[in-house]
């Protein structure tokens, strides 16, 4: 088997380019890149100061006092490169990304059309430079590795001659730091002598990496390139040429648009969880919210939201009414001219398992359309269910979301929470404490200590004007002091657990001299 005629790409002190590029510290200044402690790439000037890979940090800048370093950071050096890969995809397809700072293409089809390897390198070295400002050499050789040494030369290898071309390169190339001291202490000095090695004395001697690195050594790089796809652009975009300022006009387009995508998603075997929401009105105007759902979105559930969002920009209506800052929201100042609907959070689609008796799932996707139904009808708001988290009081580990937007509660669960209530948690938390009297055995009030002792033992509980109810046991109290140190949001109090002569089981809480029921048990 040939290797594949391979013409690979290479931008030389790459993670010295990815930080200038991102964290914008020049280039053209003596820069070292450090990782474990130990310079793994540095800037021309650095290296006319005598800077080089492996030296320790200390003794780098000893050398050089005005050397610039940084920590070396794999995602910064990954995200600067992707730009790059872009440019050289759109002269190209099909194109490798070997590591930050090296790209690779099977040279046949740019060679073909360019009217040669040297054109076809040119070519690419030439769009990387325009596109991104980056300077880059290319070489073509048999096989990635080969290729990779060539480029770093900018030599292009004939066919057929990367064995040659590899014999008389140092051993180092394989770029194996414990098996090339190896080689050089039993005098193995070149690329070419440890290919004369027999493959099966590399094999038992030094083990699989080292039979690996020797196949390359010998330019027999088989390995075929792994060809990065480009990601599909999955938005849908519609101009309009009457501006959509009426709601009912607004949801015929977003069920339409909202189609669309859906229809896309599925001929790529995806879903997705948010969906972002793009308008431009007639007058420049932009407007943007993304929606969050916990689960995938199906097309109904798109042109739901969609419709919701026109609905919220066109009449105003964005916030639930008596919610906090619930002043009214301006309208858009002309018709809305273009809509445009970004899939988010994308994930393979894999269906679902037929059960073995039934449909899977099969109940509980009719009630999931009869909540969005609800919602279609009434609103996203008309529909909430709980979600719990964190907090010392029932009513904090509570919180009321609209149906299929993200599960995400207020406050962590994983924290301790002291001072929180221990179980069983009440079954019915009030919406709104109830006032609500604790007396002692001889009528009068009972209260608490700031040493948290309680004036008397609680002998009947009163709501209101009613009759007193014997309590029959009680346990407490748990104090709480929470955000003491803002006194707009301080919130402190005792809570007790109560059983009443009825049966019932309360949490009761006093507050400033105040009790109230907070939630009910079963």
């Amino acid at each position: 088997m040939t290797p594949t005629r391979t013409l690979l790409v290479w931008c030389p002190d790459w993670p010295v380019i990815a930080l200038e590029i991102v964290e914008g510290v020049p280039a053209a200044g003596p820069v070292a890149v450090l990782h474990a402690n130990r310079v793994i790439a540095c800037s021309p000037a650095a290296r006319t100061e005598g800077i080089r890979r492996g030296l320790r940090k200390r003794e780098a800048q000893s050398r050089c006092p005005a050397l610039v370093t940084a920590d070396y950071d794999p995602g910064r050096d990954t995200r600067a490169f992707e730009p790059v890969i872009a440019a050289v995809e759109e002269v190209v397809a099909g194109v490798e990304a070997v590591r930050p700072g090296a790209c690779a293409v099977a040279a046949r089809g740019p060679a073909r059309y360019f009217g040669g390897e040297e054109r076809a390198a040119e070519r690419i070295v030439e769009q990387v430079a325009q596109s991104c400002a980056v300077e880059s050499q290319a070489g073509i050789a048999d096989g990635v590795f080969a290729a990779g040494l060539a480029a770093r030369s900018g030599r292009i290898v004939p066919p057929g001659g990367t064995a040659r071309f590899l014999a008389g390169l140092p051993v180092e190339a394989i770029n194996r730091p414990a098996l090339t001291d190896l080689l050089r202490r039993l005098g193995i000095r070149t690329l070419g002598d440890f290919a004369a090695l027999p493959p099966g004395d590399v094999l038992a001697r030094f083990g699989f990496d080292a039979a690996l690195a020797h196949r390359l050594a010998a330019g027999e790089d088989h390995r075929p390139l792994a060809v990065r796809h480009p990601p599909a652009d999955l938005t849908v975009t519609e101009t309009y040429d009457e501006p959509l300022d009426r709601v009912d006009a607004a949801a015929f387009a977003a069920r339409t648009l909202a189609a669309r995508l859906h229809e896309t998603l599925t001929r790529h075997g995806l879903a997705c969880t948010r969906l972002g929401v793009e308008a431009v009105t007639a007058h420049g105007q932009e407007l943007h919210r993304t929606w969050r759902h916990d689960g995938l979105l199906t097309a109904g559930a798109i042109a739901d939201r969609v419709r919701w969002q026109l609905d919220g920009w066109l009449s105003g209506t964005n916030r639930r009414p008596g919610s906090a800052g619930s002043a009214p929201v301006a309208r858009p100042t002309a018709g809305i001219i273009r809509l445009r609907l970004v899939p988010d959070g994308v994930l393979t689609h894999l269906g679902q398992q037929p059960g073995l008796w039934g449909e899977t799932g099969a109940e509980r996707d009719r009630a999931h359309r009869a909540l969005h139904r609800v919602q279609g009808i009434l609103g996203p708001e008309a529909v909430v269910t709980a979600v719990l988290g964190g907090g010392r009081s029932p009513a904090d580990q509570a919180r009321l979301v609209p149906w299929g937007d993200e599960r995400v509660p207020t406050r962590p669960a994983e924290p301790p929470w002291p001072g929180r209530l221990p179980p069983p948690a009440p079954a019915v938390v009030l919406p709104t404490p109830l006032a609500v009297t604790v007396l002692d055995g001889a009528g009068r009030p009972v209260g608490v200590s700031a040493r948290l002792w309680l004036t008397a033992v609680p002998d009947a509980l009163v709501v209101g004007t009613g009759e007193p109810v014997a309590i029959t046991g009680w346990a407490g109290p748990w104090p709480v002091d929470e955000r003491w140190w803002a006194p707009a949001e301080a919130n402190r109090r005792v809570r007790f657990q109560v059983s009443l002569a009825d049966g019932t089981a309360l949490l009761l809480s006093l507050s400033a001299s105040r009790w109230a029921v907070e939630a009910i048990y079963d």
